[in-house]
């Protein structure tokens, strides 16, 4: 006997995730070749729906109170590859076909701070 998972067991609904007080889910950007962590950032029940309707990945920014589709100004778009969910479905792991840099730093991905005994080290520069 083989453990398989069936390919679809039901229709998704962004609806049935479960989502913080602000209604948002964290979404962490993985890149779908390297399996590099690009960013987290925040969805919403609707821009969930946006993303994989378009496939433009598009999250819910909490400073500006709108959606952001990832490189609509900067160019450095986040194609969707996959959309999964985890286990207790309050946190999302979005694989992107990532073009340039993730973070708006201009680094390839916002975890470019490593702690080293104590300490902070800058791990990557900025691309641009």
């Amino acid at each position: 006997m083989t453990d398989t998972a069936d390919e679809f067991t039901a229709r998704f609904d962004p609806e049935t995730l479960t989502f913080n007080e602000a209604g948002l889910v964290p979404a962490i950007a993985q890149d779908h070749k390297t399996s590099e962590v690009l960013m987290l950032a925040w969805m919403n029940a609707e821009s969930i729906a946006r993303t994989l309707e378009t496939g433009r990945v598009t999250y819910w920014s909490r400073s500006r109170q709108a959606f952001w589709i990832k490189g609509e100004t900067s160019g450095n778009v986040q194609e969707l590859v996959d959309l999964r969910i985890d286990c207790d479905r309050d946190c999302l792991l979005v694989l992107v076909r990532q073009t340039g840099p993730a973070c708006h730093t201009g680094r390839r991905s916002c975890f470019y701070t490593g702690v080293r005994e104590g300490r902070e080290h800058e791990l990557m520069t900025p691309l641009v």
